[in-house]
């Protein structure tokens, strides 16, 4: 088949597979979706997931992240988790994700220890979510009520579609305020959602690489004394892969100081400093960080928010 009719039917079969997936999409996820076929489910992936984060607290960022990073791309459908094969690259080799996201192990090993009480009944998507709202439990943060009964990725929808889009719609460590308004906005994610969603950067660690640009500018929006400490750890001739907490503070604890960073000009990340610097989002981070109750509330909602992004069900 040559160029000219292979995309016009490579489009004509996205549109059908799109409207298929659309339709099984009309389902409704509820928070007791395998109180039946699976009671146990969810107790069994919180042991795994608390014997994870307290083998090493920074999974638990880590697995926050991933789930992040599932949603953000072709909805919450675990093509994040789908291994490359000599002919397709998928979201795990994608820039953004290459050796950079982790927890996939941790997620198989909680979908092992579900397979022993309930073979072939919960999807590895429905555990994402669920291991997150754990993860975040296991180190101080927020519960919430998982919505569940999310579908798997199919290989063909994945394939086709993620070849294309897998790298469109993550935001960029370096994007500015109107760029991340707009790319959580195209996913039904208000801009206090953005912000709350940010927060979950009061633990984990990032690499240099994704900030040196920020602690050499010289700029008025960064704190010197900040600057001067991170340049120490991060070497501008070397030491792209050094690790930095992205919270000075409590790096290992769910709490709001990555906000009280963020008033002292202390952000990590270039997209994080954006939230407080003159803008529309300005009075969220001020809110978060004199009251922690509120951000934890929303920041649980804006997690249940996400995990509605185009789930594949049915």
């Amino acid at each position: 088949m040559d160029s000219a009719s292979f995309f016009p039917n490579i489009i004509a079969a996205i549109s059908v597979i799109l409207l298929l997936s659309n339709t099984a999409c009309e389902a409704q996820l509820s928070t007791t979706f395998y109180g039946n076929s699976c009671p146990n489910a969810l107790a069994t992936i919180r042991t795994s997931i608390r014997q994870a984060v307290s083998r090493e607290r920074r999974m638990a960022a880590s697995i926050i992240r991933l789930h992040f990073h599932d949603c953000f791309v072709q909805g919450c459908d675990a093509s994040i988790l789908l291994d490359e094969t000599p002919s397709i690259q998928t979201e795990k080799t994608a820039s953004p994700n290459n050796n950079s996201a982790r927890g996939y192990g941790v997620i198989e090993a909680a979908k092992r220890e579900v397979e022993k009480i309930c073979p072939g009944v919960v999807s590895c998507a429905d555990i994402l979510a669920v291991a997150a709202r754990d993860a975040s439990a296991a180190v101080g943060g927020p519960s919430w009520n998982v919505k569940l009964g999310r579908r798997d990725s199919t290989t063909l929808i994945f394939f086709v579609i993620n070849s294309f889009l897998k790298n469109a719609d993550l935001p960029r460590p370096d994007s500015d305020l109107r760029r991340l308004i707009s790319s959580f906005d195209n996913k039904g994610l208000s801009a206090t959602d953005m912000v709350a969603l940010s927060g979950s950067h009061t633990i984990g660690q990032s690499q240099c690489f994704l900030f040196q640009e920020r602690i050499y500018s010289n700029g008025t929006n960064i704190d010197p004394g900040f600057a001067s400490t991170r340049r120490h750890q991060c070497p501008s001739n070397s030491g792209n892969t050094n690790l930095a907490p992205l919270d000075l503070v409590t790096p290992n604890s769910f709490d709001n100081n990555y906000f009280k960073n963020l008033m002292q000009r202390k952000g990590h990340l270039p997209s994080d400093q954006v939230l407080f610097s003159g803008g529309p989002t300005d009075s969220i981070v001020f809110e978060y960080s004199r009251n922690p109750k509120t951000f934890l509330s929303d920041f649980a909602n804006a997690m249940i928010k996400m995990g509605d992004i185009e789930p594949l069900t049915g």
